[in-house]
């Protein structure tokens, strides 16, 4: 259903802002990454968004439509990150409908809560192939697209004006701050964030001289989210609320905001960064896993497994 523009916007940004531009997002029906592409069609961008529920996905396109009349947005369900002749054809379709791709938002991504104990190699391979793989997928498909929207889109270092109307050429990556200090339960995130991180930072060295800009997006505990109701327990919700330094969780508005920053010409020479967006959650010594009836170190000494939370999927993994 439609969505008040103050719930994934705020009103900072010029209206038209990315008019005739094209953004590509993986992982574009999940909370937060619909709310970033909404936030750049609403601001005059065309969209793309892929996933693996077909029926999700689609719907989720014909939503984000409504940010603003006569936008384009394209929802392909039934796409494997974790295989690049599927997110190839994705591209192909969204350049052929669109005309091109000038942002991509890499967003799919997979998480449970589980000790190393309970972790099996399995699953541990399905969180890194997801995210890890699944973004250098990503990367690999769109490149030729990012590398010519940031040609067009290039900055002269003197008049520091581009040589076409707004901007392009430009990815996003978004990760997590659980491996800044780790969190228990979270060893396979922890990981693939880190690889995800490793991967835009290179993309920045590289192909920066072509022009195009790799940067990434790290959410802390952000409201209303499937990830916060998947891995923050019922029992310690007001305790962890309690203890974050602004008093509260960010909402998806954040992170939208952030990402029209780094796609806006605000962001025409942010590059090969990370943006956290937490309220400076991660310096916090305990993360929200330790919280509750999972209380660091009491939980763990136990031997007990992790019990299901709200929102997990029962996995044999």
């Amino acid at each position: 259903m439609p969505m008040s523009k103050d719930a994934y916007l705020s009103d900072s940004w010029k209206d038209g802002l990315f008019t005739n531009k094209v953004v590509f997002c993986t992982g574009g029906a999940g909370t937060i990454c619909s709310a970033q592409v909404r936030a750049l069609v609403y601001l005059g961008a065309n969209a793309c968004i892929v996933g693996r529920n077909v029926e999700k996905t689609e719907k989720a396109a014909q939503d984000i439509a409504t940010a603003r009349p006569s936008s384009k947005v394209i929802g392909i369900g039934a796409v494997d990150v974790r295989k690049l002749e599927s997110l190839q054809d994705a591209v192909d379709r969204c350049v052929r409908e669109l005309g091109g791709i000038d942002f991509v938002i890499a967003g799919a991504a997979g998480n449970f809560l589980a000790s190393i104990n309970q972790l099996s190699a399995n699953a541990f391979k399905s969180v890194i192939d997801i995210d890890v793989l699944g973004s250098y997928n990503t990367l690999k498909a769109t490149l030729p697209y990012l590398v010519e929207s940031a040609k067009k889109h290039r900055v002269d270092s003197k008049t520091l004006k581009p040589s076409a109307a707004g901007t392009g050429g430009r990815i996003i990556f978004v990760s997590a701050t659980i491996h800044y200090r780790t969190m228990p339960f979270q060893t396979h995130v922890s990981v693939a964030k880190a690889g995800v991180d490793a991967l835009s930072h290179s993309v920045a060295i590289e192909f920066g001289p072509l022009g195009v800009t790799s940067n990434i997006i790290a959410p802390g505990p952000i409201a209303s989210t499937e990830g916060l109701d998947r891995l923050l327990p019922s029992d310690s919700m007001e305790s962890y609320t309690k203890s974050q330094p602004l008093g509260r969780f960010g909402s998806v508005r954040d992170i939208a905001d952030a990402t029209v920053y780094i796609f806006a010409n605000t962001g025409s020479y942010v590059s090969g960064q990370t943006l956290v967006v937490d309220g400076a959650s991660w310096r916090m010594s305990a993360g929200g896993a330790a919280y509750g009836k999972l209380s660091y170190p009491d939980f763990l000494l136990s031997g007990d497994a992790v019990p299901n939370v709200k929102g997990q999927k029962s996995s044999k993994l």
